[in-house]
C-alpha cells in the first residue's frame, strides 16, 4: 500500500516562500493498493495536482470526504477528472449535523460562487450520504471503519484497511473539547489501535490553547500521547495552521523528536510524503 500526501494545510490554502518545504495545499491523501485501487481522502486544493495526475487512467475515483468545510472540498471545482466525459466518480459525505448541507461539495459549483454548474458536468458523478454513518462498510476494495470527530458541524473519521494494513484518517479533531464529545480518547485509542499510520490533525500547540479551545483541533502534544496509548507506529499531524512557516514546523518537529522518539515516530505532515508499506 502507498499513502501520499498532496494537502497538509488547514483553514485556506497558504502560499508563499514560507510555506515551500511543507506546502500550502489544503487537505487531501491518496491511498493506492498494490493492485493499482485505490482511494482519495478530502478534497482540499490538493487534489488538484493529484487530479492531473489521473486524467493518465480512466478507473473509477472513489473520494472519503470528512465533513463539508471550505478546506476540505475547495479543490473539487478544480479537479480535472470531472470534466471527462463518462468518468466516474463516487463521493462519500461526511456525516455532518446539519444532513441538508451534506452535497456541499456540489452545491459550491451552483453558477454564482463558479461558473460551472455541477449538474452540466460531463463526469458521471454520484454522491452518497449513507455510508459514512454506517460502522462499517467497503469501498473499492478498501474496508472502512468510521467514527465520529470532535468538531463544529460535525463530522467522520476513518480507518481504512487493505493489503493487511490499516491507516487512520482523523481531522478535523479536537481530543478533548470542552463542550460536546463525540468520541472520547479512550474510544479513539480503540478506533486508531495499532494503525501502521495515523494522520490526525494537530492545528494547535498547548500555547494556543487559551483563545481556541472549543474551536475543533488537536495540539500535537495531544495526538502524540494518543498514539502512544493507541501502540501507533508512524504519525503523521495534519492541518497545519494556516500562518505555521516551515521555520516553526521544523521547530515542532524538532521537539516531538525530543519528546517521544523513544515511543513513537512522529513527524509534520508535507505534500509529496509517500509512505510505502
Amino acid at each position: 500500500m502507498k499513502v501520499e500526501f498532496f494537502g497538509v494545510r488547514g483553514s485556506m490554502p497558504s502560499a508563499g516562500s514560507n510555506t515551500h518545504i511543507f506546502g500550502g495545499n489544503t487537505s487531501c491523501v491518496y491511498i493506492e493498493q498494490n493492485n493499482g485501487r485505490d482511494l482519495i481522502l478530502d478534497s482540499g486544493t490538493g487534489i488538484v495536482e493529484l487530479g492531473t495526475r489521473l486524467l493518465e487512467t480512466q478507473s473509477p475515483i472513489n473520494i472519503l470526504l470528512t465533513h463539508n468545510h471550505w478546506d476540505h472540498i475547495q479543490g473539487f471545482p478544480f479537479f480535472k477528472p470531472i470534466y471527462q466525459p463518462n468518468r466516474n466518480i463516487t463521493i462519500v459525505a461526511g456525516n455532518v449535523d446539519d444532513k441538508k448541507s451534506q452535497d456541499a461539495i456540489l452545491k459550491q459549483m451552483s453558477g454564482s460562487y463558479f461558473p460551472v454548474c455541477y449538474q452540466d458536468l460531463p463526469a458521471n458523478i454520484t454522491l452518497n450520504t449513507d455510508l459514512s454513518s454506517q460502522k462499517q462498510f467497503t469501498l473499492n476494495g478498501f474496508l472502512v471503519s468510521t467514527a465520529p470527530l470532535n468538531h463544529p458541524g460535525g463530522g467522520t473519521a476513518y480507518c481504512i484497511k487493505a493489503d493487511e494494513k490499516k491507516i487512520a484518517y482523523v481531522t478535523d479533531n479536537e481530543l478533548n473539547p470542552p463542550d460536546k464529545l463525540n468520541t472520547s480518547i479512550c474510544e479513539w485509542s480503540n478506533f486508531i489501535e495499532g494503525a501502521d499510520l495515523l494522520i490526525h490533525d494537530a492545528q494547535f500547540i498547548d500555547a494556543d490553547l487559551p483563545l481556541k479551545h472549543g474551536w475543533g483541533h488537536s495540539t500535537i502534544d495531544q495526538v502524540a500521547e494518543l498514539a502512544i496509548k493507541a501502540s501507533i507506529k508512524n504519525v503523521i499531524i495534519i492541518s497545519h495552521d494556516l500562518s505555521r512557516t516551515d521555520e516553526q514546523l521544523v521547530a515542532i518537529e524538532k521537539y516531538l523528536h525530543t519528546q517521544y522518539a523513544q515511543q513513537v515516530k512522529i513527524e509534520c505532515g508535507r505534500e509529496g510524503r509517500v509512505f510505502d508499506f
